[in-house]
């Protein structure tokens, strides 16, 4: 394996980690497991890229602070449903189309757009997740596929192709809509977990397209 082809993996990673998040609340087990060794030494390396110190930190002190929140489990997933699942007037919808469509209607062009996408690389949207198309969880995921698919790539042609076609997506599927969503998510989630997500999770795209456009 590649340098490339190992840091390819490390970013589809970090995105399917960030659909998951954002896809629904965490268990017990789940705020459990980010007290342990192994993903706590995963943010810490994380917060050695420069660019990324900032927001992976903000992560942490959330993380930190959920140890000893009352109720953590229960209070957290009231923070999801408050930050997510309300309406577009007392959430931050993850919905590309809200964003991004001047209907301002969920399953607009994006999420058709999303469709087509997801049907042109043959992947799944994942049965037990019934939402539109254009959820961040679901765009976040089709991401993590779409970089390991690019490793998958025998020609140095095509693997060019695949590079580019991450680097539009990025572009114009995320990064067109997610600094907004994010901006909305800080102003709606007092305790700021997913704030802090959300924060992290623009940050990291803004540098990954510094990354695929050579910058």
């Amino acid at each position: 394996m590649n340098d490339l082809t190992a840091f390819n993996e490390q970013r589809a990673e970090i995105y399917w980690w960030l659909s998951s998040l954002l896809a629904s609340e965490l268990t017990e087990e789940q705020i459990e497991q980010y007290n342990s060794f192994e993903i706590r030494t995963f943010l810490s390396n994380l917060a050695e890229t420069p660019e990324l110190t900032a927001s992976v930190n903000t992560l942490i002190d959330k993380l930190n602070q959920l140890q000893t929140r009352e109720g953590a489990q229960l209070e957290l997933s009231a923070d999801f449903c408050e930050a997510f699942l309300g309406s577009d007037k007392s959430s931050a919808l993850p919905y590309a189309s809200l964003y991004l469509d001047k209907s301002g209607l969920l399953n607009a062009k994006p999420a058709q757009d999303m469709r087509e996408l997801l049907t042109k690389y043959n992947i799944a949207q994942k049965a037990e997740f019934n939402e539109p198309a254009d959820h961040i969880a679901i765009e976040l995921d089709f991401l993590g596929n779409l970089i390991v698919m690019t490793n998958q790539q025998s020609s140095e042609e095509d693997f060019e192709l695949y590079m580019t076609a991450q680097q539009n997506f990025i572009n114009e599927q995320l990064l067109s809509w997610t600094p907004r969503f994010s901006q909305i998510c800080k102003e709606r989630d007092e305790f700021g977990f997913y704030a802090a997500v959300t924060h992290f999770l623009v940050t990291f795209l803004q540098l990954d397209m510094l990354f695929l456009t050579g910058e």
